[in-house]
């Protein structure tokens, strides 16, 4: 019991006394050193070197623990406003996108010189190549029927088809109860674009152009302005296939339509006869005249 007493006093001790004469052994005038000194130096100088290194890694880790952190918090920080930007940004080019439709709808709108209604697209059937497309007035009108023109700044749309308060069914022109009067652009040839009511795709039929008349693939298709219906020179399609025929009257001819109806969002909905003077007339590049 005592010698256990005895050697836990003689580890303070040692523990006490070692670190007394490293400091004492360092501090000492380098003239009055001692053998024992030296030997106390030379013992010390490694523990003080690994002990320094040690105490300068735990400080670096600590010190780039500390900058993690920051660095961490930084990031989400970031992040967060990046997300917000990107969120801005979005909302941004979306009314840039909306601003730049209804431009085009006021210009529209202001080259038909026309009584027309706007009307906003709320519902479509569920087929993908629907044929009747649903809107909503953008203001109460009592001079929206059925059989109404309704075009878009991209050409014609179709007509009204059911008149329900402010709800209007519209029938596209690929449908195949659909029919517009048009005119080719480059050469001034007629015919009469009806819907093909195909299910698998939009498409037209451009009816009774003669065999004569000069028509290419690539050609526009727009309204002449006949029985004053639609405003003249409004596009409605462009010609994808020509088949010339050696015999008959006409030849055959398909377009599609020039409106997407698949991004269509504003319509305008001609609700009187445009004049005369009030037809936008299309800029033909060709010289050549109907015949018709």
């Amino acid at each position: 019991m005592n010698f256990k007493r005895y050697r836990d006093l003689a580890i303070v001790l040692l523990a006490l006394a070692v670190p007394f004469w490293f400091l004492r052994a360092s501090m000492r005038d380098p003239g009055k050193v001692t053998g024992a000194d030296k030997v106390i130096v030379r013992i010390a100088t490694p523990l003080q070197y690994a002990a320094a290194t040690l105490a300068r890694g735990l400080s670096n880790i600590w010190g780039d623990y500390i900058y993690l952190v920051d660095v961490k918090e930084d990031n989400a920080r970031i992040a967060s406003q990046n997300a917000r930007l990107r969120e801005r940004v979005r909302k941004l080019e979306a009314l840039e996108e909306e601003n730049r439709r209804l431009r085009r709808l006021l210009d529209l709108r202001t080259s038909v010189r026309t009584d027309v209604v706007s009307a906003q697209v709320v519902g479509k059937n569920t087929n993908e190549f629907f044929r009747v497309a649903r809107v909503s007035l953008d203001r109460e009108s009592r001079d929206v029927q059925p059989n109404l023109p309704v075009i878009s700044p991209d050409g014609v749309v179709g007509t009204t088809l059911k008149v329900s308060g402010d709800t209007i069914d519209v029938r596209l022109v690929v449908d195949a109860g659909s029919g517009v009067d048009v005119v080719v652009q480059r050469t001034g040839a007629r015919g009469f674009v009806r819907g093909t009511g195909d299910e698998t795709k939009y498409l037209c039929s451009v009816e009774y152009v003669q065999r004569t008349d000069e028509v290419e693939v690539g050609d526009l298709l727009v309204t002449s302005g006949v029985g004053k219906r639609y405003p003249k020179g409004i596009p409605v399609g462009k010609v994808t296939q020509v088949v010339k025929r050696d015999f008959g009257i006409y030849q055959q001819v398909y377009a599609t339509p020039a409106v997407d109806f698949s991004r269509l969002e504003e319509v305008l909905i001609v609700t009187s006869a445009p004049t005369e003077e009030a037809q936008p007339a299309p800029a033909a590049s060709g010289s050549s005249t109907p015949r018709r």
